[in-house]
Protein backbone atom coordinates (compact mmCIF):
# COMPACT_ATOMS: atom_id res chain seq x y z
CA UNK A 1 0.00 0.00 0.00
CA UNK A 2 2.66 2.44 0.85
CA UNK A 3 4.05 1.69 -2.46
CA UNK A 4 1.00 3.69 -4.23
CA UNK A 5 2.01 6.90 -2.29
CA UNK A 6 4.79 7.44 -4.93
CA UNK A 7 1.67 8.48 -7.68
CA UNK A 8 1.40 11.40 -5.32
CA UNK A 9 4.03 13.15 -6.09
CA UNK A 10 3.22 15.12 -8.59
CA UNK A 11 0.61 16.71 -6.15
CA UNK A 12 2.62 17.37 -3.32
CA UNK A 13 1.82 20.82 -2.97
CA UNK A 14 -1.86 20.22 -2.95
CA UNK A 15 -1.19 17.23 -0.44
CA UNK A 16 0.03 19.96 2.06
CA UNK A 17 -2.24 22.59 1.07
CA UNK A 18 -5.78 20.94 1.67
CA UNK A 19 -4.55 19.56 5.16
CA UNK A 20 -3.24 23.17 6.10
CA UNK A 21 -6.51 24.76 4.82
CA UNK A 22 -8.67 22.33 7.19
CA UNK A 23 -6.26 22.67 10.24
CA UNK A 24 -6.37 26.52 9.34
CA UNK A 25 -10.51 25.94 9.55
CA UNK A 26 -10.20 23.71 12.74
CA UNK A 27 -8.46 26.92 14.62
CA UNK A 28 -10.86 29.02 13.69
CA UNK A 29 -13.19 26.43 14.74
CA UNK A 30 -11.75 25.92 18.18
CA UNK A 31 -12.11 29.73 18.84
CA UNK A 32 -15.75 29.90 18.40
CA UNK A 33 -16.98 28.22 22.08
CA UNK A 34 -14.70 31.19 23.70
CA UNK A 35 -16.12 33.96 21.78
CA UNK A 36 -19.74 32.48 22.67
CA UNK A 37 -18.54 32.52 26.48
CA UNK A 38 -17.96 35.86 26.09
CA UNK A 39 -21.42 36.67 25.20
CA UNK A 40 -22.83 34.73 28.09
CA UNK A 41 -20.62 36.11 30.71
CA UNK A 42 -19.85 39.56 29.28
CA UNK A 43 -22.66 40.66 26.57
CA UNK A 44 -25.90 39.17 28.19
CA UNK A 45 -24.77 39.35 32.08
CA UNK A 46 -24.28 43.28 31.81
CA UNK A 47 -26.96 43.62 29.16
CA UNK A 48 -23.99 45.20 27.07
CA UNK A 49 -25.75 45.01 23.19
CA UNK A 50 -23.35 46.37 21.53
CA UNK A 51 -20.46 44.09 22.84
CA UNK A 52 -22.90 40.69 22.03
CA UNK A 53 -23.13 42.37 18.45
CA UNK A 54 -19.40 43.30 18.06
CA UNK A 55 -18.96 39.46 19.48
CA UNK A 56 -21.74 37.85 16.87
CA UNK A 57 -19.95 40.01 14.18
CA UNK A 58 -16.62 37.56 15.35
CA UNK A 59 -18.53 35.13 15.26
CA UNK A 60 -19.62 35.45 11.34
CA UNK A 61 -16.04 36.56 10.09
CA UNK A 62 -15.03 33.13 11.77
CA UNK A 63 -17.75 30.99 9.99
CA UNK A 64 -16.74 33.42 6.79
CA UNK A 65 -12.68 32.72 7.11
CA UNK A 66 -13.72 28.77 7.75
CA UNK A 67 -15.75 28.65 5.04
CA UNK A 68 -13.18 29.97 2.33
CA UNK A 69 -10.56 27.63 3.78
CA UNK A 70 -12.73 24.65 3.78
CA UNK A 71 -13.62 24.92 0.18
CA UNK A 72 -10.30 25.62 -0.62
CA UNK A 73 -9.43 22.19 1.37
CA UNK A 74 -12.10 20.47 -0.67
CA UNK A 75 -10.38 21.69 -4.26
CA UNK A 76 -6.80 21.07 -3.58
CA UNK A 77 -8.22 17.21 -2.06
CA UNK A 78 -10.25 16.45 -5.06
CA UNK A 79 -7.19 17.40 -7.76
CA UNK A 80 -4.55 15.62 -5.92
CA UNK A 81 -7.18 12.13 -5.45
CA UNK A 82 -8.44 12.58 -8.99
CA UNK A 83 -4.21 13.25 -10.10
CA UNK A 84 -3.58 10.15 -7.92
CA UNK A 85 -6.13 7.56 -9.02
CA UNK A 86 -5.69 9.23 -12.88
CA UNK A 87 -1.52 7.83 -12.73
CA UNK A 88 -2.19 4.88 -10.75
CA UNK A 89 -5.04 3.94 -13.57
CA UNK A 90 -2.90 4.43 -15.88
CA UNK A 91 -0.25 2.63 -14.42
CA UNK A 92 -1.41 -0.59 -13.46
CA UNK A 93 -3.49 -0.27 -17.01
CA UNK A 94 0.59 -0.47 -18.53
CA UNK A 95 1.86 -2.92 -16.13
CA UNK A 96 -1.01 -5.16 -17.53
CA UNK A 97 -0.33 -4.67 -20.82
CA UNK A 98 3.48 -6.31 -19.48
CA UNK A 99 2.26 -9.28 -17.90
CA UNK A 100 2.49 -12.38 -19.94
CA UNK A 101 -0.45 -15.21 -21.17
CA UNK A 102 0.52 -17.14 -18.29
CA UNK A 103 0.07 -14.30 -15.43
CA UNK A 104 -3.69 -13.04 -17.21
CA UNK A 105 -4.79 -16.69 -16.83
CA UNK A 106 -3.64 -17.38 -13.06
CA UNK A 107 -4.90 -13.45 -11.71
CA UNK A 108 -7.99 -13.31 -14.01
CA UNK A 109 -9.69 -11.46 -16.39
CA UNK A 110 -12.77 -10.06 -14.03
CA UNK A 111 -10.73 -9.27 -11.10
CA UNK A 112 -8.07 -7.15 -12.78
CA UNK A 113 -11.32 -5.10 -14.24
CA UNK A 114 -12.64 -4.75 -10.07
CA UNK A 115 -8.95 -3.86 -9.72
CA UNK A 116 -8.98 -1.04 -12.36
CA UNK A 117 -12.33 0.31 -11.49
CA UNK A 118 -14.02 0.27 -8.20
CA UNK A 119 -10.48 -0.77 -6.17
CA UNK A 120 -8.85 2.57 -7.72
CA UNK A 121 -12.02 4.46 -7.35
CA UNK A 122 -12.00 3.23 -3.64
CA UNK A 123 -8.41 4.51 -2.93
CA UNK A 124 -9.67 7.50 -4.67
CA UNK A 125 -12.12 8.43 -1.99
CA UNK A 126 -9.71 7.40 0.75
CA UNK A 127 -7.39 10.05 -0.66
CA UNK A 128 -9.95 12.75 -0.76
CA UNK A 129 -11.00 11.84 2.27
CA UNK A 130 -7.53 11.58 4.49
CA UNK A 131 -6.26 15.10 2.73
CA UNK A 132 -9.43 16.82 4.48
CA UNK A 133 -9.87 15.02 7.64
CA UNK A 134 -7.12 12.76 8.71
CA UNK A 135 -4.89 15.40 10.39
CA UNK A 136 -8.11 18.07 11.24
CA UNK A 137 -9.98 15.62 13.03
CA UNK A 138 -7.11 14.60 16.07
CA UNK A 139 -6.06 18.09 15.89
CA UNK A 140 -9.66 19.30 16.67
CA UNK A 141 -10.20 16.39 19.03
CA UNK A 142 -7.24 17.20 21.18
CA UNK A 143 -7.33 20.69 20.20
CA UNK A 144 -10.79 20.59 22.40
CA UNK A 145 -8.83 19.18 25.20
CA UNK A 146 -6.30 21.66 25.28
CA UNK A 147 -8.89 24.08 25.52
CA UNK A 148 -10.60 22.55 27.90
CA UNK A 149 -7.51 23.03 30.09
CA UNK A 150 -7.36 26.52 29.46
CA UNK A 151 -11.19 26.92 30.72
CA UNK A 152 -10.97 24.29 34.10
CA UNK A 153 -7.92 21.75 34.86
CA UNK A 154 -10.52 19.12 36.78
CA UNK A 155 -13.30 19.61 34.03
CA UNK A 156 -10.74 18.79 31.67
CA UNK A 157 -9.64 15.46 32.98
CA UNK A 158 -12.57 13.71 31.67
CA UNK A 159 -11.33 14.69 28.24
CA UNK A 160 -8.24 13.22 28.87
CA UNK A 161 -10.33 9.83 30.19
CA UNK A 162 -12.74 10.37 27.05
CA UNK A 163 -10.49 10.13 24.30
CA UNK A 164 -8.57 7.22 24.81
CA UNK A 165 -11.57 5.20 25.10
CA UNK A 166 -13.14 6.88 22.45
CA UNK A 167 -9.32 5.79 20.53
CA UNK A 168 -9.76 2.32 21.59
CA UNK A 169 -13.62 1.66 20.11
CA UNK A 170 -12.12 3.64 16.92
CA UNK A 171 -8.81 1.51 16.34
CA UNK A 172 -10.27 -1.77 17.68
CA UNK A 173 -13.16 -1.71 14.90
CA UNK A 174 -10.47 -0.95 12.40
CA UNK A 175 -8.49 -3.77 13.03
CA UNK A 176 -11.04 -6.21 13.31
CA UNK A 177 -12.79 -4.52 9.81
CA UNK A 178 -9.45 -4.64 7.72
CA UNK A 179 -9.28 -8.71 6.65
CA UNK A 180 -12.97 -8.59 6.50
CA UNK A 181 -13.27 -5.62 3.67
CA UNK A 182 -10.79 -7.83 1.52
CA UNK A 183 -13.14 -10.71 1.69
CA UNK A 184 -15.72 -8.48 0.57
CA UNK A 185 -14.03 -6.91 -2.87
CA UNK A 186 -12.59 -10.86 -3.41
CA UNK A 187 -16.07 -11.77 -3.08
CA UNK A 188 -17.41 -8.98 -5.21
CA UNK A 189 -14.97 -10.77 -7.91
CA UNK A 190 -16.85 -13.71 -8.06
CA UNK A 191 -19.94 -11.77 -8.81
CA UNK A 192 -18.42 -10.13 -11.75
CA UNK A 193 -16.92 -13.26 -12.72
CA UNK A 194 -20.25 -14.94 -12.88
CA UNK A 195 -22.14 -11.77 -14.21
CA UNK A 196 -19.20 -11.44 -17.28
CA UNK A 197 -19.45 -15.21 -17.83
CA UNK A 198 -22.98 -14.56 -18.44
CA UNK A 199 -22.95 -11.55 -20.48
CA UNK A 200 -20.56 -13.05 -22.72
CA UNK A 201 -22.98 -16.39 -22.97
CA UNK A 202 -26.01 -15.56 -22.71
CA UNK A 203 -27.01 -17.01 -26.09
CA UNK A 204 -25.53 -20.10 -25.02
CA UNK A 205 -27.80 -20.24 -21.51
CA UNK A 206 -30.57 -19.18 -23.86
CA UNK A 207 -30.22 -22.17 -25.93
CA UNK A 208 -29.94 -24.64 -23.07
CA UNK A 209 -32.42 -23.11 -20.94
CA UNK A 210 -30.42 -22.86 -17.93
CA UNK A 211 -31.45 -19.25 -16.76
CA UNK A 212 -32.91 -20.46 -13.62
CA UNK A 213 -29.81 -22.68 -12.80
CA UNK A 214 -27.64 -19.40 -13.44
CA UNK A 215 -30.19 -17.51 -11.36
CA UNK A 216 -29.34 -19.71 -8.53
CA UNK A 217 -25.30 -19.90 -9.26
CA UNK A 218 -25.73 -16.14 -9.18
CA UNK A 219 -27.87 -15.78 -6.02
CA UNK A 220 -25.17 -17.94 -4.09
CA UNK A 221 -22.59 -15.62 -5.01
CA UNK A 222 -24.46 -12.29 -4.64
CA UNK A 223 -25.91 -13.79 -1.11
CA UNK A 224 -22.38 -14.79 -0.14
CA UNK A 225 -21.34 -11.06 -0.79
CA UNK A 226 -23.90 -9.66 0.98
CA UNK A 227 -23.04 -12.26 4.20
CA UNK A 228 -19.49 -10.73 4.13
CA UNK A 229 -20.64 -6.64 3.88
CA UNK A 230 -23.63 -7.37 6.31
CA UNK A 231 -21.02 -8.87 9.04
CA UNK A 232 -19.02 -5.52 8.61
CA UNK A 233 -21.67 -3.54 8.20
CA UNK A 234 -22.51 -4.91 11.67
CA UNK A 235 -19.31 -4.45 13.07
CA UNK A 236 -18.85 -1.03 11.58
CA UNK A 237 -22.19 0.22 12.64
CA UNK A 238 -21.13 -0.30 16.78
CA UNK A 239 -18.63 2.82 16.19
CA UNK A 240 -20.85 5.31 16.27
CA UNK A 241 -23.45 4.55 19.13
CA UNK A 242 -20.42 3.28 21.04
CA UNK A 243 -18.61 6.78 20.61
CA UNK A 244 -21.96 8.94 20.83
CA UNK A 245 -22.83 6.98 24.30
CA UNK A 246 -19.23 7.62 25.34
CA UNK A 247 -19.17 11.29 24.78
CA UNK A 248 -22.77 11.50 26.06
CA UNK A 249 -21.61 10.19 29.45
CA UNK A 250 -18.78 12.66 29.45
CA UNK A 251 -21.01 15.20 28.40
CA UNK A 252 -22.95 15.05 31.73
CA UNK A 253 -19.73 14.33 33.87
CA UNK A 254 -18.62 18.16 32.54
CA UNK A 255 -22.35 19.28 33.01
CA UNK A 256 -22.30 17.92 36.66
CA UNK A 257 -18.74 18.93 37.40
CA UNK A 258 -19.40 22.26 35.69
CA UNK A 259 -22.31 22.86 37.90
CA UNK A 260 -20.46 22.42 40.96
CA UNK A 261 -17.79 24.87 39.84
CA UNK A 262 -20.16 27.26 39.28
CA UNK A 263 -22.00 26.92 42.50
CA UNK A 264 -18.69 27.31 44.09
CA UNK A 265 -17.63 30.49 41.92
CA UNK A 266 -14.86 28.77 40.48
CA UNK A 267 -16.42 28.64 36.87
CA UNK A 268 -18.97 30.83 35.08
CA UNK A 269 -21.80 29.56 33.15
CA UNK A 270 -20.37 31.11 29.72
CA UNK A 271 -17.23 28.53 30.42
CA UNK A 272 -19.52 25.72 31.29
CA UNK A 273 -21.29 26.35 27.92
CA UNK A 274 -17.86 26.48 26.22
CA UNK A 275 -16.87 22.95 27.80
CA UNK A 276 -19.97 21.48 26.61
CA UNK A 277 -18.88 22.98 23.30
CA UNK A 278 -15.58 21.19 22.80
CA UNK A 279 -17.47 18.17 24.20
CA UNK A 280 -19.99 18.47 21.46
CA UNK A 281 -16.74 19.27 18.89
CA UNK A 282 -15.26 16.21 19.80
CA UNK A 283 -18.33 14.19 19.53
CA UNK A 284 -18.56 15.26 15.56
CA UNK A 285 -15.15 14.78 14.98
CA UNK A 286 -14.82 11.19 16.04
CA UNK A 287 -17.98 10.53 14.50
CA UNK A 288 -16.41 11.48 11.03
CA UNK A 289 -13.07 10.12 12.31
CA UNK A 290 -14.86 6.98 12.30
CA UNK A 291 -16.53 7.03 9.06
CA UNK A 292 -12.84 8.06 7.64
CA UNK A 293 -11.20 4.81 9.14
CA UNK A 294 -14.21 3.01 7.95
CA UNK A 295 -13.23 4.47 4.29
CA UNK A 296 -9.34 4.14 5.29
CA UNK A 297 -9.38 0.39 6.23
CA UNK A 298 -11.61 0.03 2.68
CA UNK A 299 -9.39 1.76 0.70
CA UNK A 300 -6.18 0.22 2.51
CA UNK A 301 -7.89 -3.18 1.40
CA UNK A 302 -8.76 -2.02 -2.15
CA UNK A 303 -5.22 -0.78 -2.18
CA UNK A 304 -3.45 -3.88 -1.19
CA UNK A 305 -5.07 -5.38 -3.87
CA UNK A 306 -3.99 -2.71 -6.42
CA UNK A 307 -0.29 -3.38 -5.31
CA UNK A 308 -0.56 -7.44 -5.60
CA UNK A 309 -1.05 -6.58 -9.23
CA UNK A 310 1.42 -4.08 -9.74
CA UNK A 311 3.96 -5.86 -7.40
CA UNK A 312 3.68 -8.81 -9.81
CA UNK A 313 6.92 -9.46 -12.09
CA UNK A 314 6.29 -9.93 -15.60
CA UNK A 315 7.02 -13.59 -15.60
CA UNK A 316 8.09 -13.54 -19.33
CA UNK A 317 10.78 -10.13 -19.43
CA UNK A 318 12.92 -9.82 -22.13
CA UNK A 319 16.31 -7.65 -20.78
CA UNK A 320 17.51 -7.50 -24.33
CA UNK A 321 16.96 -4.15 -26.00
CA UNK A 322 19.61 -4.12 -28.71
CA UNK A 323 18.89 -5.65 -32.18
CA UNK A 324 19.96 -8.92 -32.65
CA UNK A 325 21.26 -10.28 -35.47
CA UNK A 326 19.24 -13.52 -36.93
CA UNK A 327 21.19 -16.10 -39.21
CA UNK A 328 19.27 -16.12 -42.66
CA UNK A 329 20.42 -19.38 -43.27
CA UNK A 330 19.23 -20.86 -40.13
CA UNK A 331 15.60 -22.63 -39.82
CA UNK A 332 12.85 -20.01 -39.89
CA UNK A 333 12.13 -21.59 -36.48
CA UNK A 334 13.38 -24.98 -34.72
CA UNK A 335 11.87 -26.84 -31.71
CA UNK A 336 14.67 -28.57 -29.71
CA UNK A 337 13.49 -30.99 -27.18
CA UNK A 338 10.75 -28.87 -25.99
CA UNK A 339 8.24 -29.40 -22.81
CA UNK A 340 5.89 -26.51 -21.44
CA UNK A 341 3.54 -26.47 -18.55
CA UNK A 342 0.58 -24.37 -17.50
CA UNK A 343 1.35 -21.92 -13.94
CA UNK A 344 1.30 -24.25 -11.16
CA UNK A 345 0.13 -27.43 -13.50
CA UNK A 346 1.96 -30.84 -12.30
CA UNK A 347 1.33 -32.37 -15.94
CA UNK A 348 3.03 -31.12 -19.21
CA UNK A 349 0.89 -29.37 -22.02
CA UNK A 350 3.87 -30.40 -24.08
CA UNK A 351 6.27 -33.09 -24.27
CA UNK A 352 9.28 -33.46 -25.98
CA UNK A 353 8.74 -31.65 -29.73
CA UNK A 354 11.51 -31.34 -32.10
CA UNK A 355 11.21 -30.30 -35.58
CA UNK A 356 11.91 -27.77 -38.21
CA UNK A 357 10.80 -25.32 -40.09
CA UNK A 358 12.52 -23.50 -42.82
CA UNK A 359 11.71 -20.26 -45.45
CA UNK A 360 8.56 -20.45 -47.37
CA UNK A 361 7.38 -23.92 -45.81
CA UNK A 362 4.28 -24.79 -44.54
CA UNK A 363 3.51 -26.23 -41.53
CA UNK A 364 0.15 -27.88 -40.60
CA UNK A 365 -0.47 -28.66 -36.87
CA UNK A 366 -3.30 -30.97 -36.08
CA UNK A 367 -4.80 -33.24 -33.23
CA UNK A 368 -7.88 -33.94 -30.74
CA UNK A 369 -9.14 -31.22 -28.48
CA UNK A 370 -6.65 -30.48 -25.77
CA UNK A 371 -3.87 -32.14 -27.82
CA UNK A 372 -1.80 -28.84 -27.36
CA UNK A 373 -2.07 -27.20 -30.57
CA UNK A 374 -2.22 -23.61 -29.69
CA UNK A 375 0.23 -24.34 -27.12
CA UNK A 376 2.83 -25.75 -29.54
CA UNK A 377 2.47 -22.26 -32.15
CA UNK A 378 2.29 -19.78 -28.52
CA UNK A 379 5.80 -20.67 -28.08
CA UNK A 380 7.28 -19.15 -31.11
CA UNK A 381 6.13 -15.50 -30.52
CA UNK A 382 6.94 -16.35 -26.63
CA UNK A 383 3.34 -15.79 -25.33
CA UNK A 384 4.24 -18.47 -23.03
CA UNK A 385 7.98 -19.53 -22.34
CA UNK A 386 8.63 -23.37 -22.24
CA UNK A 387 9.66 -25.79 -19.33
CA UNK A 388 12.29 -27.76 -21.08
CA UNK A 389 14.66 -27.25 -24.59
CA UNK A 390 14.54 -24.00 -26.90
CA UNK A 391 12.46 -22.70 -29.18
CA UNK A 392 14.96 -20.78 -31.58
CA UNK A 393 13.65 -18.33 -34.48
CA UNK A 394 16.44 -18.03 -37.19
CA UNK A 395 18.91 -19.79 -35.00
CA UNK A 396 18.39 -17.42 -31.81
CA UNK A 397 16.76 -18.27 -28.84
CA UNK A 398 13.26 -16.84 -28.98
CA UNK A 399 14.39 -15.80 -25.10
CA UNK A 400 17.66 -14.20 -26.19
CA UNK A 401 15.23 -11.48 -28.63
CA UNK A 402 13.84 -8.20 -27.56
CA UNK A 403 10.08 -8.95 -27.38
CA UNK A 404 9.25 -6.07 -29.88
CA UNK A 405 11.78 -7.87 -32.50
CA UNK A 406 10.54 -10.99 -32.04
CA UNK A 407 7.26 -10.20 -32.51
CA UNK A 408 7.60 -7.72 -35.45
CA UNK A 409 8.79 -10.92 -37.38
CA UNK A 410 5.38 -13.05 -36.19
CA UNK A 411 1.84 -12.50 -37.42
CA UNK A 412 -0.79 -14.56 -35.87
CA UNK A 413 -3.94 -14.84 -35.78
CA UNK A 414 -5.67 -16.67 -32.69
CA UNK A 415 -8.50 -18.90 -32.39
CA UNK A 416 -10.98 -16.14 -31.31
CA UNK A 417 -11.32 -13.47 -33.75
CA UNK A 418 -10.98 -10.18 -31.51
CA UNK A 419 -11.75 -6.73 -33.46
CA UNK A 420 -11.34 -3.69 -32.18
CA UNK A 421 -14.09 -0.18 -32.09
CA UNK A 422 -13.45 1.73 -34.89
CA UNK A 423 -13.43 1.38 -38.30
CA UNK A 424 -12.12 -1.64 -40.25
CA UNK A 425 -8.81 0.26 -42.24
CA UNK A 426 -8.25 1.33 -38.12
CA UNK A 427 -8.09 -2.25 -37.11
CA UNK A 428 -6.37 -3.55 -40.54
CA UNK A 429 -3.54 -1.06 -39.82
CA UNK A 430 -2.61 -2.69 -36.16
CA UNK A 431 -0.21 -4.98 -38.47
CA UNK A 432 1.00 -1.88 -40.13
CA UNK A 433 -0.01 1.38 -39.22
CA UNK A 434 2.12 2.92 -42.44
CA UNK A 435 0.77 0.75 -44.87
CA UNK A 436 -1.20 1.87 -48.25
CA UNK A 437 -4.53 1.46 -49.23
CA UNK A 438 -3.12 -0.80 -51.94
CA UNK A 439 -1.78 -3.11 -49.48
CA UNK A 440 -4.86 -2.93 -47.06
CA UNK A 441 -6.81 -3.85 -50.28
CA UNK A 442 -3.94 -6.68 -51.28
CA UNK A 443 -4.28 -8.21 -47.72
CA UNK A 444 -7.99 -7.85 -47.70
CA UNK A 445 -8.16 -10.14 -51.14
CA UNK A 446 -5.40 -12.50 -50.19
CA UNK A 447 -7.92 -13.01 -46.58
CA UNK A 448 -10.88 -13.66 -49.04
CA UNK A 449 -12.74 -10.47 -47.36
CA UNK A 450 -13.17 -8.65 -50.24
CA UNK A 451 -16.90 -8.86 -49.99
CA UNK A 452 -17.39 -8.30 -46.60
CA UNK A 453 -15.60 -4.66 -47.56
CA UNK A 454 -17.16 -3.82 -50.22
CA UNK A 455 -20.35 -5.18 -48.74
CA UNK A 456 -20.48 -2.33 -46.52
CA UNK A 457 -21.26 1.45 -47.69
CA UNK A 458 -18.63 2.79 -46.56
CA UNK A 459 -16.01 0.40 -46.91
CA UNK A 460 -12.39 0.69 -44.99
CA UNK A 461 -14.34 3.57 -43.02
CA UNK A 462 -16.98 1.05 -42.01
CA UNK A 463 -17.53 1.23 -38.21
CA UNK A 464 -16.66 -1.86 -35.87
CA UNK A 465 -18.72 -2.25 -32.54
CA UNK A 466 -17.01 -3.20 -29.58
CA UNK A 467 -15.66 -6.67 -30.42
CA UNK A 468 -16.87 -7.05 -33.57
CA UNK A 469 -20.80 -7.90 -32.68
CA UNK A 470 -21.71 -6.03 -35.70
CA UNK A 471 -19.97 -8.65 -37.98
CA UNK A 472 -20.01 -12.83 -38.75
CA UNK A 473 -17.90 -14.89 -36.86
CA UNK A 474 -16.53 -15.38 -40.63
CA UNK A 475 -15.80 -12.15 -41.41
CA UNK A 476 -14.38 -11.32 -38.34
CA UNK A 477 -12.14 -13.80 -39.01
CA UNK A 478 -11.33 -12.83 -42.48
CA UNK A 479 -10.35 -9.48 -41.39
CA UNK A 480 -8.53 -10.48 -38.56
CA UNK A 481 -6.41 -12.89 -41.12
CA UNK A 482 -6.25 -9.65 -43.36
CA UNK A 483 -4.48 -7.69 -40.67
CA UNK A 484 -1.69 -10.01 -39.80
CA UNK A 485 -1.17 -10.20 -43.91
CA UNK A 486 -1.14 -6.02 -43.52
CA UNK A 487 1.93 -6.60 -41.35
CA UNK A 488 3.88 -8.77 -43.59
CA UNK A 489 5.60 -11.12 -41.17
CA UNK A 490 8.24 -13.48 -41.63
CA UNK A 491 6.24 -16.16 -39.66
CA UNK A 492 2.54 -16.34 -40.24
CA UNK A 493 0.36 -18.38 -37.63
CA UNK A 494 -2.93 -19.37 -38.36
CA UNK A 495 -4.30 -20.45 -35.42
CA UNK A 496 -7.85 -22.49 -36.05
CA UNK A 497 -8.88 -19.17 -37.97
CA UNK A 498 -10.87 -20.40 -40.85
CA UNK A 499 -12.94 -22.82 -38.33
CA UNK A 500 -16.35 -20.50 -39.33
CA UNK A 501 -15.24 -20.13 -43.04
CA UNK A 502 -17.37 -22.47 -45.24
CA UNK A 503 -14.99 -25.18 -47.64
CA UNK A 504 -14.84 -23.07 -50.60
CA UNK A 505 -14.11 -20.19 -48.66
CA UNK A 506 -11.16 -22.15 -46.71
CA UNK A 507 -10.15 -23.61 -50.22
CA UNK A 508 -10.26 -20.52 -51.33
CA UNK A 509 -8.19 -18.92 -48.74
CA UNK A 510 -5.43 -21.83 -48.81
CA UNK A 511 -5.16 -21.98 -52.47
CA UNK A 512 -4.12 -17.72 -52.35
CA UNK A 513 -1.40 -18.38 -49.28
CA UNK A 514 0.04 -21.06 -51.20
CA UNK A 515 0.74 -18.19 -53.54
CA UNK A 516 2.77 -16.53 -50.99
CA UNK A 517 3.97 -19.45 -49.32
CA UNK A 518 8.03 -18.93 -50.55
CA UNK A 519 7.99 -15.73 -49.09
CA UNK A 520 7.33 -16.45 -45.59
CA UNK A 521 7.24 -19.95 -43.19
CA UNK A 522 3.46 -20.43 -42.35
CA UNK A 523 1.96 -22.18 -39.50
CA UNK A 524 -1.44 -23.61 -39.57
CA UNK A 525 -3.53 -24.96 -36.82
CA UNK A 526 -6.83 -26.64 -37.66
CA UNK A 527 -9.46 -29.20 -37.06
CA UNK A 528 -9.87 -30.22 -40.37
CA UNK A 529 -7.05 -32.20 -42.87
CA UNK A 530 -8.14 -31.13 -45.42
CA UNK A 531 -6.79 -27.58 -44.39
CA UNK A 532 -3.77 -28.92 -44.02
CA UNK A 533 -2.93 -31.89 -46.11
CA UNK A 534 -1.00 -30.34 -48.69
CA UNK A 535 1.33 -28.48 -46.26
CA UNK A 536 5.20 -29.02 -46.33
CA UNK A 537 5.18 -31.07 -42.86
CA UNK A 538 2.14 -31.87 -40.67
CA UNK A 539 2.59 -32.24 -37.13
CA UNK A 540 0.18 -34.25 -35.21
CA UNK A 541 0.06 -33.77 -31.36
CA UNK A 542 -1.64 -35.96 -29.44
CA UNK A 543 -2.06 -35.71 -25.74
CA UNK A 544 0.84 -33.16 -25.87
CA UNK A 545 2.85 -35.06 -27.41
CA UNK A 546 4.03 -35.52 -31.61
CA UNK A 547 2.94 -38.83 -32.53
CA UNK A 548 3.53 -38.40 -36.18
CA UNK A 549 5.41 -35.41 -38.37
CA UNK A 550 5.89 -35.59 -41.91
CA UNK A 551 3.66 -35.36 -45.52
CA UNK A 552 -0.12 -35.93 -46.17
CA UNK A 553 0.96 -38.99 -47.92
CA UNK A 554 3.60 -40.33 -45.32
CA UNK A 555 1.05 -39.86 -42.24
CA UNK A 556 -1.49 -41.78 -43.62
CA UNK A 557 0.60 -44.65 -44.17
CA UNK A 558 2.44 -44.48 -40.62
CA UNK A 559 0.23 -42.09 -38.10
CA UNK A 560 -2.68 -43.94 -36.76
CA UNK A 561 -3.97 -40.76 -34.88
CA UNK A 562 -3.71 -39.23 -38.57
CA UNK A 563 -5.06 -41.58 -40.13
CA UNK A 564 -8.23 -42.12 -37.56
CA UNK A 565 -8.80 -37.88 -37.78
CA UNK A 566 -8.94 -38.34 -41.75
CA UNK A 567 -11.44 -41.35 -41.43
CA UNK A 568 -13.40 -39.54 -39.58
CA UNK A 569 -13.76 -36.79 -42.30
CA UNK A 570 -13.45 -38.33 -45.50
CA UNK A 571 -15.00 -41.79 -46.90
CA UNK A 572 -12.62 -44.18 -47.29
CA UNK A 573 -13.75 -44.32 -50.59
CA UNK A 574 -12.87 -41.12 -51.17
CA UNK A 575 -9.90 -41.55 -49.48
CA UNK A 576 -8.67 -44.23 -51.84
CA UNK A 577 -9.76 -42.54 -54.75
CA UNK A 578 -7.74 -39.68 -53.93
CA UNK A 579 -4.61 -41.66 -52.95
CA UNK A 580 -5.01 -43.86 -56.07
Amino acid sequence: MKKLLVFLKDYKKESVIAPLFKMLEAIFELIVPLVVAQIIDIGISTVDKGYIFSRCGVLILLAVIGLVCAISAQFFAAKAAVGFASQLRSALFVHIQKLSFADLDEIGTSTLITRMTSDVNQLQSGVNMVLRLFMRSPFVVFGAMVMAFTVDVKAAIIFVITIPLLSVVVFGVMLITIPLYKKVQAALDRVLAKTRENLVGARVIRAFGKEEEEIQEFNESNEVLTNVQLLVGRISALMNPVTVIIVNIATICIVWTGANQVYAGILTQGEVVALVSYMSQILVELVKLANLIILITKAVACGNRVSDVLNRQPSIQSEKTEFVQSDSSAPMVEFKGVAMQYGKSSEEALSNISFEAKKGQTIGVIGGTGSGKSSLVHLIPRFYDVTKGSVLVQGIDVKDYPLAQLREKIGIVQQKAVLFKGTIEENLRWGNENATEEELWNAIALAQAIDVVEGKEDRLQHMVEQGGRNLSGGQKQRLTIARALVKNPDILILDDSASALDFATDAALRKALSGIAGEKTIFIVSQRTSSIQHADKIIVLDDGKAVGIGTHAELLESCEVYREIYDSQFKKEERRHING
